[in-house]
């Protein structure tokens, strides 16, 4: 009987050890989902300090589940290449990432981020399109945490010398860049035109604001090939051939651009909300000289991409549950409070942008409110990091050497179908 019992229990040990073989080869997930326990998160550069304070907020009230911040560099590139590198291996290094609302789809569709169960969170008190940003295939991956939306920033002083009003077209834009500016020493018009990030999202911008897109489908189809993303393209195009968007603009990221503007170099600049605060800081130049209205387009006001954050629960992380509540604690009021008035960061709860309080110390949000309401998500791809690469080199190129449209637009289209048909 002895020998029975010993042969029953390692028939038993090698079926448990056969199961998990199996399951590991089939993907699923081995760790437990409800374990607590300390985390680490992990963001890009906290450009102004504020995450540590609201981490110790946590970290008082949950002592057997303290936050550790790790910051990456300021850059998003470098923030995603870092992300991806520890992903790949498995590592369950990050609990919670902070990761661009562009990276939803990719993350998700490789199976480094788990599904959130969105009743545990207050998505109804956000605003509505980012919600969106967070969602691959119908299904809930991550939760918005810091929302951003493109604003035009001009110099008021200066249109009012002039007589003129903001510009609420492409046209009027290009009007004022190319007679105004010139009069007193300035460039006319610049964004983020290096070719990393930021021109993806300048380039979804015109191409959206003229009723274009590049990508249909959640990535599946190309459709940069239309009259309306053409018009979006040359928008660009034609303001680097005749000037009024400067040569010394496509090295241009987001500081540089903000310095340049901070500095009185610059009648028009297309930058996110936290410039708004620092360009009236002492040390700038137009501080309580300038002013801020949504992007222009064609015939109108334009459409911004939807920038900002989303937090996601790194798939092999050890405390899951702990990781879940944390995103909680971010997303809730009192927080979002601290983002945006500690952080000067654009928070995602909708009853923030019309607090009047709030709207006497930062008067850009009924504004940015606008503009987030009228953007869009940027590109949904489960070969985000390609397509994006692939509009960046092939618009910098363009802009550089000042190719036609149609150029543009052809090699354009064929570098993203052989990214599509990839899978």
């Amino acid at each position: 009987m002895r020998w029975k019992r010993a042969a029953g229990r390692l028939l038993l040990v090698c079926s448990l050890l056969f199961a998990g073989q199996a399951g590991a080869q089939a993907g699923e997930p081995t760790l437990d989902t409800d374990r607590r326990g300390p985390l680490t998160l992990v963001t890009g550069g906290d450009l102004t300090g504020y995450l540590r304070g609201v981490l110790d907020g946590w970290n008082k009230r949950h002592p057997g589940e303290k936050v550790t911040l790790v910051e990456l560099p300021d850059a998003a590139d470098e923030v995603r290449a870092q992300m991806v590198t520890e992903l790949r291996s498995g590592s369950d290094r990050f609990d919670v990432l902070n990761i661009d609302v562009a990276w939803t789809s990719e993350f998700a569709a490789a199976g480094w981020i788990t599904p959130m169960d969105g009743g545990q969170f207050p998505l109804d008190r956000f605003l509505p399109p980012v919600v969106d940003t967070a969602t691959f295939r119908g299904q809930l991956y991550a939760i918005p945490y810091i929302t951003n939306a493109g604003l035009l920033y001009y110099r008021k002083d200066i249109l009012d010398r002039e007589g003129a009003r903001p510009p609420r077209t492409w046209a009027e834009l290009k009007h004022l860049a190319k007679t105004v500016a010139p009069k007193y020493g300035l460039d006319g018009y610049a964004g983020q035109f290096l070719p990393y990030e930021g021109l993806t999202a300048n380039v979804g911008e015109a191409v959206q604001s003229a009723g274009g897109s590049v990508l249909a489908g959640e990535g599946t189809r190309v459709t940069v090939n239309s009259p309306a993303a053409r018009r979006g393209l040359s928008f660009l195009l034609d303001g680097v051939r005749e000037g009024w968007i400067p040569q010394r603009a496509l090295a241009f990221k987001e500081e540089e651009s903000r310095k340049a503007f901070e500095d009185g170099r610059l009648l028009f600049l297309r930058n996110w909300p936290y410039t708004y605060t620092l360009a009236n800081a002492e040390s700038s130049k137009v501080a309580g000289k300038f002013g801020a209205v949504p992007l222009p387009g064609p015939d109108g006001p334009g459409s911004s991409v939807l920038g900002g954050s989303n937090l996601a629960v790194n798939t092999h992380s050890r405390h899951q549950k702990s990781a879940a509540d944390l995103i909680s604690y971010l997303t809730s009021e009192p927080v979002q409070r601290e983002v945006l008035t500690k952080g000067a960061l654009p928070p995602v709860w909708a009853d923030l942008y019309g607090e009047p309080q709030l709207v006497r110390r930062f008067p850009y949000l009924p504004t940015l409110k606008r503009s987030v309401l009228t953007a869009r998500p940027r590109l949904k791809s489960p070969r985000y990091d390609q397509v994006s690469l692939a509009i960046q080199a092939v618009v910098h190129d363009a802009l550089t050497h000042r190719r036609s449209t149609d150029a543009t637009v052809a090699r354009l289209t064929r570098e993203l179908r052989a990214i599509v048909a990839r899978g």
